[in-house]
């Protein structure tokens, strides 16, 4: 999560959603709000003394934590936006993810059929790096009664468009996004790693992402 008092903005970082080059082009407006040098500071000395301070929001927190954090007038004020991604796609850029920087839970498997029909398994035990990737996306935008608390929410389909939007909406001229953690070794089309069955899986697990936010396979 990214929040700049001079600009006005809350940013909900959902992962595998194009998120860090969305950070990564933001990053460089953190040292003109006046308020982010003495965070930064008090930030650093927090670690070095091992207490930590609440000076920054983790990079994935969901928006109901800045809600019950922050002060209500300025939770209310600022332009809240996230980016979201389809559940399908979503799915294979995670084991493309997990194949490249944390092999050692991937239980052996290279195939991805066989990988989504472990990952989904009730009776696997419980992986951070696996189950993180499980988690609703729709979780990250709404309040606990399901109300969304985003004001915009953009599409890693057109992310480069959408976040043109973000910078008129937040005053500063448009910024080519980066390219990211883009895995070189993935099909274009995610359609062509799913059979059936597995396909099926992400649908049934991520329906209310899929109802929300309107997505489908094709």
């Amino acid at each position: 999560m990214l929040l700049s008092n001079r600009y006005q903005f809350l940013f909900v970082h959902i992962a595998k959603t194009g998120g860090t080059s969305v950070r990564a082009a933001l990053n460089r407006l953190r040292w003109r709000d006046p308020y982010y040098p003495l965070m930064f500071i008090c930030h650093r000395f927090s670690h070095l003394t091992k207490h930590r301070l609440g000076t920054k929001f983790p990079r994935h927190s969901k928006i109901i934590a800045a809600r019950e954090m922050l002060p209500a007038e300025l939770f209310e004020r600022l332009f809240k936006f996230a980016f979201v991604r389809n559940p399908w796609d979503l799915q294979v850029s995670s084991f493309h993810h997990i194949r490249r920087e944390r092999p050692e839970f991937m239980n052996g498997i290279e195939d991805f059929n066989e990988f989504m029909r472990w990952k989904f398994d009730p009776e696997r035990p419980y992986q951070y790096h696996i189950d993180t990737s499980l988690e609703w996306q729709t979780d990250y935008l709404v309040d606990l009664h399901g109300n969304k608390l985003v004001d915009f929410i953009g599409r890693t389909e057109r992310l480069q468009q959408d976040f043109d939007q973000v910078c008129e909406r937040i005053g500063i001229p448009p910024i080519a996004l980066p390219s990211k953690r883009k895995a070189t070794d993935r099909r274009p089309d995610y359609r062509e790693y799913y059979e059936d069955d597995t396909a099926e899986l992400v649908a049934q697990h991520f329906a209310r992402d899929i109802e929300m936010l309107g997505y489908t396979f094709d």
